[in-house]
């Protein structure tokens, strides 16, 4: 099998061969149709967050099962299955128990703590992953499988806000800027001062305005979700939504939080963040979005070529998702 494999921070992934590993009794081996790019992987490549090392990266996996262990029910080979984030828990500690398992103590990770799908082929814990609806083909699937997801988590943790503000418009919030829309929600997309491409492209996915982060929306939010690694924009948010409204953090890892008046925060403002995902929000999503008609806007790249997709998400140069091809 092929890989891409990171090894240390500020080097690019280096181009391996390995042999095709095999499954323990609870594992499904994927040979891999498509990996999406996501920012953690960014995080993970920059070392803004620190896991195993070496490792191969992604977890916006869709592929086919072409091998599976001896306690696997849930999937038939053949089955086309996505991959996500959380790549199993342990199913003993308090927060597993009280069914909070994206805070579980010891919980593994796709690409990050398990090798993921930067590869041909990836293995997967079964019970932790997704059958994916067969009217989405692997491409445009991929970028669901944790932009989707994350995104989803966060606009739950909305409430029943109906104006929201989007900080940051890459992957997650062109995704769920059209549910949001969909269901709707009044959207206002803020991008980097400046992006005209980017404010376009918010309009084209259904935000009723668009415009830069350092601006106030002409509107005020009952929520705010920050999907940008900026800390700066904390304080942003909660100046614009009103009283008694939400700000979301949705990354895994942002710069630090500048101090802020209180009287940003009084009035009964929340600010919460997203920690991973469960696999009901999985359920639920695919859920949600069956019949629905939305559609990722992807750039494909070869597998090989994943540092030039890595560079461009992090100049801002990818409209929508990047997604590798094997």
């Amino acid at each position: 099998m092929r890989a891409m494999q990171f090894v240390e921070p500020g080097m690019p992934l280096e181009v391996i061969e390995r042999p095709i590993p095999s499954t323990d009794a609870d594992q499904i081996l994927v040979e891999v149709s498509a990996c999406g790019v996501c920012r953690t992987d960014l995080h993970i490549i920059d070392g803004d967050i620190h896991g195993r090392l070496p490792i191969v990266p992604g977890h916006e996996i869709v592929g086919r099962v072409i091998a599976k262990g001896d306690n696997v029910a849930r999937f038939d080979l053949g089955d086309r299955v996505g991959i996500p984030w959380l790549g199993s828990t342990c199913g003993r500690c308090r927060y597993c128990r009280k069914r909070q398992e994206n805070l579980c103590d010891d919980p593994t990770f796709t690409g990050f703590s398990v090798n993921g799908g930067y590869a041909s082929h990836v293995l997967g814990e079964a019970n932790f992953c997704f059958a994916i609806p067969p009217t989405i083909d692997a491409a445009h699937a991929a970028p669901l499988l944790c932009a989707g997801l994350i995104g989803y988590r966060a606009f739950s943790m909305c409430g029943d806000a109906q104006r929201i503000g989007f900080y940051g418009f890459g992957a997650s919030a062109h995704i769920l800027a059209q549910l949001a829309t969909g269901l709707g929600c009044k959207i206002a997309a803020f991008t980097r001062p400046g992006d005209d491409a980017g404010q376009s492209f918010a309009r084209k996915m259904g935000c009723v305005w668009a415009g830069g982060s350092n601006m106030m929306p002409p509107f005020e939010l009952d929520a705010a979700i920050i999907f940008a690694p900026a800390g700066e924009l904390v304080p942003q948010a909660l100046a614009a939504v009103r009283k008694g409204g939400t700000v979301v953090c949705a990354g895994i890892h942002m710069s630090d939080i500048p101090a802020f008046p209180y009287e940003l925060l009084w009035g009964e403002r929340k600010l919460l963040s997203v920690a991973n995902l469960t696999r009901a929000d999985g359920e639920s999503f695919f859920t949600a979005i069956a019949g629905f008609p939305l559609k990722t806007e992807v750039e494909t790249f070869d597998l090989t070529d994943a540092n030039l997709a890595l560079d461009r998400l992090r100049a801002g140069q990818i409209t929508g998702a990047a997604v590798l091809l094997p």
